[in-house]
């Protein structure tokens, strides 16, 4: 009995990574938003801080003085917008309007954190 060795190909497997210096290869977005209503005083900040930390968005986010919510955040679209429907789910019934604003990204951030 006469055997024949086969041989079959290496199965290529592509991965992409993607990593903070190479950003430029994503289509990164910049969303500027006011929240209004009674979004101070609530823990408003402190969860779009731990929100935005855990998608992996840069920014900052602060109270202004006329009682709204600010907040400006870079990331891929589709991480931003999950981010602001985490944000709404969570204050639904404190936001009373939000106006957003799409902008081109400075890439000016290294992390998200809380301005004052």
């Amino acid at each position: 009995m006469e055997f024949q060795k086969v041989t079959y190909p290496t199965p290529c497997v592509a991965v992409q990574r993607h990593t903070v210096s190479d950003r430029s290869t994503i289509t990164m977005k910049r969303a500027h938003v006011f929240y209004s209503g009674r979004v101070q005083g609530v823990g408003f900040r402190y969860t779009a801080e731990d929100i935005a930390i855990g998608v992996g968005i840069t920014g900052w986010v602060k109270n202004l003085a006329d009682g709204r919510v600010e907040i400006v955040a870079e990331g891929k679209e589709e991480d931003l917008k999950g981010f602001l429907d985490r944000i709404k789910g969570r204050f639904d019934r404190y936001i009373s309007d939000v106006e957003l604003l799409w902008e081109k990204p400075t890439r000016e951030f290294d992390s998200f954190e809380i301005a004052f």
